[in-house]
């Protein structure tokens, strides 16, 4: 089956969206229309209490924001949520069967591949293997387990990948400690379009599809190496190899053919390699071979679960412990070292003069873009002191993830989704 190749555009979609993981860009909002600052009294629109837990981000088309969660001791159901993003009114919940449950824990992922979404619908994923379609009114159009179709998934802590899309497919992507794969299922049937089998390894990352010189190409950077693919076949175009730590972090447009790429040393940091997996990377094309390079290394620079951004000229690393780097991203010099409130597993977004900074214990710290320091506001959606159902250091709200339309900031925590808005 032969797919349509022309990535999402805001133009071509014709609607207020944020339709996948990490956007696909902040451009399209105005950022006079965000606020700078907020707490749970200021500039906080709504939040709506989700069914169960989750990870993944939201996604918007429309006035509808869908929002994935698990519920159950063993992660028996898998819930999509669609919910009006004027109220955070829910408008429908479609729940299944898992096909694969497993213990429910801190220690696994909870729903965190992030769905896609087009004019045609929403496809939800989760680690559980179960993919789903369904139209805009929450009608189910196909359902499929690829743990049923491929086998168990077999990866510590589960489960992380988000989907990416064509015009005609949605496309996975399994780590698996005992071998994985990329694949891409249509859009109108759920029918395998294409697989490619990948070598073993233990890794949550995301795919990203991206643009080289009007060229379509799936880039995944995955423990040990980042490959390139072709969306249409599957075919593999370039691997670069001698990586370490990049298990986490999609790989962040910042130019045409030109990602960032983070790596996390690992609780510890016992992983000393990820330290040279901090890069700028450029993918050009010479003869008929494809030719990926490195523009520089981020000297020092780590992350975590967050995606390092770019933004303005500069882009943005926040490791483990808080620690934020700031880096020049043609010359990859550093601009500056700073510590802010918290480490980070959503990803920063910038909009205009600012960078938003999504701290994991419910910080948000908005900068000044560019290469001095300079913190606007520390926001909060949710009183400090409020938590979860124990007394562990898991019971605190986390922030996972965040998105921005129109003139709504979205932030997801584990069981509750906010709107900022002014």
């Amino acid at each position: 089956m032969n797919l349509a190749l022309v990535i999402l555009s805001l133009a071509a979609l014709g609607e207020v969206a944020w339709p996948e993981f990490l956007g696909p860009s902040s451009e399209q909002v105005d950022p006079a229309s965000i606020p700078v600052a907020w707490s749970p009294d200021e500039n906080l629109a709504w939040s709506a209490d989700l069914p169960g837990y989750g990870q993944s981000s939201p996604v918007v088309w429309g006035e509808i924001v869908y929002v994935t969660t698990i519920e159950g001791p063993n992660k028996e159901t898998n819930h999509l949520t669609a919910l009006n993003l004027s109220d955070g009114g829910e408008l429908w919940r479609h729940s299944s069967e898992s096909s694969m449950p497993v213990k429910n824990s801190y220690y696994v992922s909870r729903a965190a591949p992030t769905p896609v979404v087009d004019a045609g619908g929403v496809y939800a994923f989760w680690e559980s293997g179960d993919l789903v379609a369904l139209d805009h009114d929450g009608e189910q159009r196909w359902k499929m387990s690829l743990t049923e179709t491929y086998g168990p998934i077999k990866n510590r802590f589960g489960l992380g990948g988000s989907l990416i899309q064509t015009d005609a497919a949605v496309i996975v992507l399994v780590d698996d400690t005992e071998g994985g794969y990329i694949a891409a299922f249509s859009k109108a049937t759920g029918e395998v379009s294409w697989k490619t089998d990948r070598t073993k390894r233990m890794s949550w990352a995301s795919p990203a599809l991206i643009e080289v010189d009007g060229t379509a190409m799936v880039v995944v950077s995955s423990e040990g190496s980042i490959d390139g693919y072709d969306p249409a076949s599957g075919e593999q175009l370039w691997t670069l190899d001698g990586l370490s730590g990049n298990t986490a972090a999609k790989p962040y447009v910042f130019g045409d053919g030109k990602l960032l790429i983070g790596a996390s040393a690992g609780r510890g940091g016992r992983d000393a390699g990820a330290r040279d997996s901090n890069l700028a990377l450029s993918i050009t094309k010479a003869g008929d071979e494809w030719e990926p390079e490195i523009l520089w290394r981020a000297d020092g620079a780590l992350t975590t679960f967050a995606t390092p951004t770019a933004h303005a000229g500069y882009a943005y690393w926040v490791n483990r412990v808080g620690a934020l780097y700031c880096i020049n991203v043609e010359t990859g010099e550093l601009a500056y070292r700073e510590r802010i409130a918290n480490s980070c597993w959503a990803t920063p977004i910038g909009l205009g003069d600012h960078v938003y900074i999504f701290g994991k214990d419910g910080v948000t710290t908005v900068l000044r873009a560019g290469p001095e320091f300079e913190v606007l506001a520390e926001n909060r959606v949710y009183e400090a002191e409020s938590g979860g159902e124990d007394t562990s250091r898991f019971a605190k709200p986390i922030q996972y993830a965040a998105a921005v339309v129109d003139d709504s900031l979205l932030i997801r925590t584990g069981r509750t989704l906010y709107c900022v808005r002014k």
